[in-house]
């Protein structure tokens, strides 16, 4: 990236989404670039939905602990309250919020914000999920990182839930989730459909 357009890429606006499955190193990546930011000394501001305090009420936490402070909010609408400071606006499982967060993610950009959201991509049955779809598609900058198959080793982009239940929002962790390859994930799937039958 040559010198005048690293410029231009910090000055303006614009909207990061990191995605993947579970386990995948989202949030890892998300608290990675925030601490970046503050280390430069912007002024940076993290959110999460009010849903998920798995690890803690106040906190980012990725699966391996570690954390950046953040703070809960019910609605993305909220976000654009809080942040009007912020140069830098983090959120971390954007999976959780409705639509409403894609223009929210647009406005701040197009008011020189960075944006970055991290986010599962797809449901525990392999379908987009959420406004990550729509974030992903109007996004400058769209990294979808990878976990690794428990069942035969290869890159794992889906979400496998090991236990019952239909419901789309489930929170969970390593007993409740694996992270597949698409083989495997079809397999699980197919096995599961037979299971049901």
């Amino acid at each position: 990236m040559n010198h005048y357009f690293q410029q231009e890429y910090i000055r303006h606006g614009h909207i990061e989404v990191i995605c993947g499955s579970m386990f995948s190193g989202k949030t890892e990546e998300l608290i990675r670039r925030l601490k970046r930011a503050q280390f430069a000394r912007q002024n940076v501001e993290i959110y999460k939905p009010t849903i998920d305090t798995r690890y803690s009420e106040e906190n980012v936490v990725s699966h391996d602990s570690n954390y950046i402070k953040s703070m809960p909010v019910d609605a993305p609408e909220s976000i654009l309250l809080l942040a009007s400071d912020a140069e830098v606006v983090g959120i971390d499982e954007a999976q959780f919020f409705d639509e409403t967060l894609v223009d929210v993610c647009k406005k701040m950009a197009d008011a020189g914000k960075r944006v970055i959201v991290a986010g599962l991509d797809m449901d525990f049955l392999g379908t987009p999920f959420g406004p990550m779809p729509a974030l992903m598609a109007i996004a400058e900058d769209v990294t979808k990182v990878h976990a690794i198959c428990v069942r035969c080793g290869n890159l794992a982009q889906f979400s496998h839930r090991i236990v019952k239940g239909e419901k789309q929002v489930m929170l969970g962790e390593k007993d409740e989730y694996e992270p597949l390859c698409r083989d495997c994930f079809n397999k699980a799937l197919n096995a599961h459909h037979h299971e049901v039958e």
